[in-house]
């Protein structure tokens, strides 16, 4: 059975949102002491999240892009939320790999500096990957 390409956009953003509360899930769960269960939720988020850029990648690469269609106000509140995600995407990449490396090297305290400025990036991109599906191809535009 083969998923059609017009599916993807809304795989890609359960992907996202799934990254997301094993994001938030993995982070209560390192404050609470409980450092295996972190280190398998996050292994998890790592794996949605690839599991999304190869699903984005093959989609773009096969649709191309998808137009907004809002306009005024909409159209503006969408490529400041599209542009500010697509930038911390960017860096959320080498960030996420490089306090993964810190961690399987059991440099902890390290890891924990970097982890301070990669979650809240990682979880700003995997939430406003849903809200810019949500607003791309659900909500309705006049």
């Amino acid at each position: 059975m083969t998923l059609p390409i017009e599916q993807l956009p809304t795989v890609n953003a359960c992907l996202n949102g799934t990254a997301a509360i094993l994001l938030i899930t993995g982070f209560l769960a390192i404050r609470t002491g409980k450092r295996e269960r972190h280190r398998r939720l996050m292994e998890g988020a790592f794996a949605v999240s690839a599991l999304f850029l190869i699903s984005y990648l093959t989609y773009h690469a096969l649709h191309g892009a998808t137009r907004f269609p809002g306009h005024g106000i909409a159209r503006s509140i969408y490529l400041t939320i599209l542009g500010s995600h697509t930038l911390l995407a960017i860096l959320a990449l080498p960030l996420v790999l490089w306090t993964f490396r810190l961690a399987g090297r059991e440099q902890f305290d390290a890891h924990k500096r970097w982890a301070r400025w990669t979650f809240p990036i990682w979880l700003y991109v995997s939430v406003t990957g849903v809200v810019v599906y949500w607003m791309l191809y659900r909500m309705t535009w006049t």
